[in-house]
């Protein structure tokens, strides 16, 4: 009894020994793992760009910065060797190198931004243009060298202007130097809450206003004196094939997508298949695949030079010369570079004898891409491409899948069922993982696209380019006409199944803008489920499951306000959407739309039941609980009675305008005019929840965000509600005077 007391151990002793045992049990699990760690490299360095662009401020981004380093350098000293010492040193070395370097980027194209919309005078150099000839306009980048014939420093470098095609004159070609008047904005921010965001996406192209030109002139012509291939390519394609077929024909060829009608470019979106509309992955690994094929065959006719065993490196060298020629030929975009960059890595792979599509490839061609240009990651483009890509390695790297889907000698019914199984369990695991992304972004989720890409890319990759391709080829003796009719029919049969399924019951389901927060989680889930090999990988279903129910259970809003307080989309009794303005354009309509989680078309609000609508004004109300909750909105630029309005005010919950109202204007509620607006961007409401959500924050210091007074006035929902103040709405401090009034004979 004395000897097993002496051997127990004591209560002191007991928690280092669990301890210990945990470390143990870690140490154990990263050993079977060891082989999968370093493709978290890219994961931590992607984790630091991302929490740049979370972060709101400076003193944000420093703190972080400064605790990842901390912990890294205190795993270092405290722990002793092993590998959860190095995991715990590298992952917040990674995460401070990936938010350090983001910064640095922003830093670094840090460029002059148009103050506000105004009609100028610019001269300088086309850099870029990009016919769009489905809208019947031309889009052109040029670097600015004179504003209204002056050198400024403090103008934009670079800006982008549509012209439309009767005002377009003979001569525009890239590197004409040209003087255009214009009327330019800034690069506009989301509209409303969870909309595409160009300022972001313009920050760091280095534009700092667009707009559309009101005249252009020729000053001198291009220094070459002639267009360039790809705008030749591109011409030439068209006219051999008109409309939205000549347009995805051009899209494959040069990456330019100007011809495709906007109702096919819907259709392809809708059905899963934009994807074979941007040059990436799947046109560099068709364009290599083919050209390496037919230069083995044609290498291998020669009995001398096959006998030397060099035709895989001479093959594998004419593929990569084709993959970095396809690249520069369709514009060197982002995208492109990446996909290009891969393909090389693969071939590389390949003459080496290693095993060519492996994670280590994706995660190394992750890492070139955020160490070149890590805002990529913040883009869809990114998020899509890689998450595709790792889903399908994922996939066939498990052993059992692998197993099962092997090459082997069978009947060729049996090889038929095992090719479509593969096919159809790929495209269910891609369209599983793409839809948080798709959510995120687009507002949708496809439900047929996996069927559909079963059959679109292998005709895109199969039929539609190589057809193209000869026709292009036999063109340059003028007998390419045959073969452009075949290419037509082929492209003519995608369009055909893009419209089928994006027709078809069910297609698309449309959300509302998802919380980023469980966009979050469930990105992290799904890379701890793609990236280990044990079964603690299941672990991360929990964090997909999570977010899954966050975004679902999250409700629509029920007023959207644009950022110009030009227009609103108001949730009615019904739950349908109705908009302020009955002449909204087509991009308003479709924002306010797929934020608001509709799906289709928005109705007006003067023609709804519950409205009262003028040409000036509309009042609404809805039924909210116990008590029916009233909007009033300005929708004309027409003078309106103060004294009237005014009264109007303080008997509604909510006011809208995109004009400055008077300071008695006061709802009861929400008070949203222009000053409030320019301090806060669009804004999403939910009554549900009680909840705001505005595009700009008070705290967000972002080098796009640009700053301007006003404020608006806002009675806390929750009191209004009947369910208190929170703390945290106290700390906002939205509540304010607001902004001057304007009174013209008594009319605002």
């Amino acid at each position: 009894m004395a000897s097993s007391a002496a051997t127990a151990p004591s209560k002191a002793q007991r928690p280092l020994q669990i301890a210990a045992a945990w470390r143990g049990a870690w140490e154990r699990w990263l050993e079977a793992e060891r082989h999968q760690l370093v493709l978290w490299i890219p994961v931590a360095l992607g984790a630091g760009v991302a929490a740049w662009f979370v972060l709101p401020d400076a003193r944000s981004w420093t703190a972080a910065l400064l605790a990842s380093l901390g912990v890294s350098i205190a795993a270092l000293a405290g722990l002793r060797g092993g590998r959860g010492a190095m995991v715990i040193a590298a992952a917040p070395l990674g995460f401070a190198l990936g938010l350090g370097l983001i910064w640095w980027r922003a830093e670094a194209v840090r460029a002059p931004v148009l103050a506000r919309a105004a009609i100028v005078g610019v001269e300088g150099r086309v850099t870029r243009i990009q016919p769009m000839p489905a809208r019947e306009l031309t889009r052109m980048w040029i670097a600015v060298e004179q504003w209204n014939g002056r050198v400024r420093a403090d103008m934009p470098f670079r800006v982008r202007v549509n012209v439309d095609e009767d005002d377009l004159p003979t001569g525009l070609i890239e590197g004409s130097r040209v003087r255009v008047r214009a009327r330019l904005m800034p690069p506009a921010p989301p509209a409303v809450p969870g909309a595409y965001g160009f300022a972001r996406v313009a920050w760091f192209e280095g534009l700092g206003a667009t707009g559309r030109a009101l005249e252009v002139t020729v000053l001198a012509p291009a220094p070459g004196g002639g267009e360039g291939i790809r705008t030749r390519l591109t011409r030439h394609i068209e006219a051999r094939l008109p409309g939205s077929a000549g347009g995805i024909a051009a899209a494959l060829a040069t990456g330019d997508t100007g011809a495709i009608a906007d109702d096919d470019a819907e259709a392809m979106r809708r059905a899963g298949l934009a994807h074979l509309l941007s040059v990436s992955g799947l046109h560099i690994t068709a364009v290599v695949g083919i050209v390496m094929a037919l230069a083995l065959r044609l290498l291998a006719l020669s009995p001398a030079l096959a006998l030397t065993g060099r035709v895989p490196l001479l093959a594998g060298a004419a593929a990569a010369g084709a993959a970095i020629g396809y690249t520069l030929l369709t514009g060197a975009e982002v995208p492109t570079i990446r996909s290009c960059v891969a393909a090389l890595m693969v071939l590389a792979a390949l003459l080496l004898g290693r095993e060519a599509v492996t994670l280590r490839l994706v995660a190394a061609g992750a890492l070139v891409v955020l160490v070149a240009w890590p805002e990529a990651l913040a883009g869809a483009s990114f998020q899509l491409s890689f998450a595709a890509v790792t889903a399908i390695v994922a996939l066939h790297e498990h052993p059992r899948v692998r197993a099962l889907f092997l090459a082997r000698e069978e009947a060729w019914w049996r090889r038929v069922l095992r090719e479509g199984g593969s096919l159809l369990a790929t495209g269910l695991l891609v369209e599983l993982a793409l839809m948080p992304i798709a959510v995120f972004h687009f507002h949708k989720a496809g439900l047929y696209g996996a069927l559909a890409n079963i059959v679109a890319i292998p005709l895109t990759t199969f039929v539609v380019m190589p057809l193209e391709a000869g026709a292009l080829a036999l063109d340059a003796i003028g007998l390419g006409a045959p073969i452009w009719w075949l290419t037509g029919q082929a492209l003519q049969l995608l369009l055909w199944l893009a419209t089928t399924v994006a027709t078809a019951p069910g297609a698309v389901t449309s959300l509302p803008a998802m919380p980023r927060g469980a966009f979050g989680v469930m990105i992290a889930g799904g890379v701890w489920v793609a990236l280990w090999r044990t079964r603690a990988r299941w672990a991360g279903l929990a964090p997909i499951a999570v977010g899954a129910v966050w975004t679902l259970s999250t409700p629509a809003p029920d007023l959207l306000i644009t950022g110009d307080g030009r227009h609103l989309a108001w949730r009615g009794d019904d739950g349908r959407l109705a908009l302020l303005r009955d002449r909204a354009g087509d991009y308003t309509r479709d924002t306010l739309a797929e934020n608001g989680g509709v799906d289709g078309e928005l109705a007006a609000l003067s023609e709804t039941r519950a409205a009262r609508c003028n040409q000036d004004v509309c009042w609404t109300s809805r039924q909210f609980g116990a008590r029916r909750v009233t909007l009033l909105a300005t929708r004309s630029h027409y003078l309106i009675d103060a004294g009237a309005f005014i009264d109007l005010c303080r008997r509604v919950d909510v006011v809208v305008s995109e004009r400055r109202l008077p300071h008695r204007c006061r709802a009861r509620w929400l008070t949203f005019d222009r000053g409030a607006l320019q301090r806060t961007g669009g804004v999403a409401v939910t009554l549900t929840n009680a909840q705001i959500t505005t595009v700009r924050t008070p705290d967000d210091a972002h080098p796009w965000i640009m700053r301007s007074g006003g404020e608006f006035r806002q009675v806390c929902l929750e009191r209004a509600l009947g369910r208190g103040c929170s703390a945290a709405d106290r700390r906002r401090g939205w509540r304010g005077r607001g902004a001057p009034s304007r009174l013209r004979d008594g009319s605002i």
